[in-house]
């Protein structure tokens, strides 16, 4: 049977085709390079590879097992107890060296304030009984009021105990001054009292003592109130 021409080209054409089919597909086992097939299929691919970047970048980052090192955040270790002792043992000496300091800049202000050639100084002390409680003391200088003092409870009890107060300092040029001091209180029976006592003395070169002292006098049963004159 003869075939037409037209039969002839139509196999020849479907021949070749055959054969540019099987040139284009790949080989069994070979990889496939050509994009994914759907958008659902591509969007998991780069999530997947944006994951194992960061992976590999956290590992990087991280501090090496075994070195000791702390996590951020982490709180400080507690100071041992032999930490704390040394530092508590160099908080006292800082304050004793600050005490030694405070009180070398006061004697150095007194020496300069008070210099040793015209300082005088003024004392109160006590030894009483039931006769007097000290409340006040008036100070003055050549009539002039130099020291007014009012005392609490507990310093009229050190008073009492043996203590002596410094109730002025100042400077006086050489020659003769007077001094008068009075004292308020409550004397026997729980009346008011208030007495006064004076003295005249010579100042010199060199720094000057006087003593206020109130003692009892028990054959009158009155308070008595001298002051001395220590001098230089």
């Amino acid at each position: 049977m003869k075939l037409s021409l037209f039969s002839v080209l139509l196999l020849a054409a479907w021949a070749l085709s055959a054969t540019a089919a099987s040139i284009a597909a790949p080989a069994p086992g070979e990889a496939a390079t050509s994009a994914p097939s759907s958008p659902s299929a591509a969007a998991h691919t780069s999530a997947a590879t944006q994951a194992s970047a960061t992976s590999q970048a956290s590992a990087a980052q991280s501090p090496a097992a075994g070195t000791g090192a702390l996590p951020a955040g982490a709180p400080n270790p507690a100071p041992s107890a032999a930490e704390t002792r040394a530092l508590d043992e160099e908080t006292q000496a800082l304050k004793k060296d600050v005490v030694d300091l405070n009180r070398d800049l006061y004697v150095l202000e007194e020496e300069l304030l008070y210099p040793a050639n015209t300082q005088v100084a003024v004392f109160v002390s006590m030894d009483v009984g039931s006769f007097f409680a000290l409340d006040s003391v008036e100070l003055k200088i050549d009539r002039k009021e130099v020291a007014n003092y009012l005392y609490t409870p507990r310093e009229v009890d050190a008073l009492m105990k043996g203590g002596v107060q410094r109730l002025y300092v100042g400077n006086l040029k050489t020659g003769s001054h007077e001094l008068v001091a009075f004292f308020t209180g409550k004397g026997p029976n729980d009346r008011d009292y208030k007495r006064g006592a004076s003295i005249k003395f010579d100042k010199s070169i060199g720094a000057h003592y006087i003593e206020l002292k109130i003692n009892d006098r028990q054959h009158r049963l009155q308070p008595e109130f001298e002051i001395k004159d220590w001098g230089e």
